[in-house]
């Protein structure tokens, strides 16, 4: 597809991809409609070996985050109760002595999710619900905790940098629709209705090899471009997710001022009501796929149940 990206383009894929209604007035899950029960079921038999893959990133200070978006910060653990208090006799009065530790975070700081209600078409969000819904208190609708059980099922990765014999995809590189199908016919696998979708670009790795951030968490990164919004409708995905901050191609594919910020989160989200994992850590999973040639798995990446929040962390597996 050779699509000019700006205003005109947001608003016409809007329309054509709307899922307004589809699952009814009151739907707050979108695309998980897509998942049966039959697709579960089925997802279970692809675990034939007991390897069990962990996606997320660590909770720590060493995260992506350094300021580039929103005022998002690294995860700030902190301890209430230590050995070296117990040993010396601060907790004697209890009769018990023990660890314990709290932790801050921002909910879209590291391996996560996002909710529904993170991102509006002018005064709407997902379903038509007005945005006015969504305030101070958190999302009165379309909060994270919709999706509390929905989120299982078939996992497929699609390994772009792999198949262009690269360790990772540059910056600015945007994953056409014909690139993910080439990927998955050359990788032997269907995309099929309720899929979980997982695009590695390797943007992660290289940050990770390189010992730095750098700008992964708001900066210059690979993607996929904004026609992947009518792919995603078309293979009827239950969710797409990849290894960057924020899944399409950065820059985006805009030119010109006043044109939208990250034009495919503007469709995806409060027009189609996709759901999307960002920051996934794939770099084992990807390894053992090219070694196997079996890029389908069981996937299970349960949210934390945060009543109106506009997304969850999450410790996402693959199970092969």
């Amino acid at each position: 597809m050779n699509i000019k990206v700006g205003r005109e383009a947001v608003a016409e894929a809007s329309k054509t991809l709307s899922n307004w209604g589809r699952w009814g007035k009151d739907d707050q899950i979108g695309t998980l409609n897509h998942i049966t029960p039959e697709n579960i079921v089925d997802a279970a038999k692809l675990v034939r070996t007991g390897k069990v893959f962990a996606l997320g990133l660590p909770l720590d200070a060493n995260g992506p985050q350094n300021g580039l978006f929103g005022g998002r910060f690294n995860p700030i653990h902190q301890m209430l109760a230590t050995g070296t208090d117990a040993l010396a006799g601060r907790q004697d009065w209890n009769n018990l002595r023990y660890a314990d530790d709290t932790i801050m975070l921002c909910v879209q700081g590291a391996t996560h999710w996002d909710a529904l209600g993170h991102i509006f078409y002018e005064d709407k969000a997902y379903n038509g619900f007005d945005a006015k819904l969504i305030d101070a208190r958190g999302l009165g609708v379309l909060g994270i905790e919709h999706s509390k059980d929905k989120m299982v099922g078939r996992g497929v990765l699609l390994d772009i940098p792999r198949m262009r014999g690269l360790d990772w995809l540059p910056d600015g590189y945007g994953i056409s629709n014909d690139e993910l199908d080439q990927c998955a016919k050359q990788q032997n696998v269907e995309i099929r209705p309720g899929d979980f979708v997982i695009v590695r670009t390797g943007h992660m790795e290289r940050c990770i090899s390189e010992g730095q951030w750098g700008g992964y968490a708001g900066g210059d990164a690979p993607g996929v471009k904004f026609e992947n919004c009518y792919w995603c409708q078309d293979k009827k995905i239950a969710a797409i997710c990849t290894d960057t901050w924020g899944v399409e191609v950065r820059p985006n594919e805009t030119t010109g001022p006043d044109q939208p910020n990250q034009p495919w989160h503007w469709v995806v989200i409060p027009a189609m009501g996709l759901c999307m994992g960002e920051m996934f850590f794939l770099k084992d999973l990807a390894a053992d796929c090219a070694e196997d040639g079996v890029y389908e798995f069981f996937f299970c990446g349960a949210p934390l149940i945060i009543p109106g929040g506009t997304g969850s962390p999450l410790n996402p597996q693959a199970i092969k």
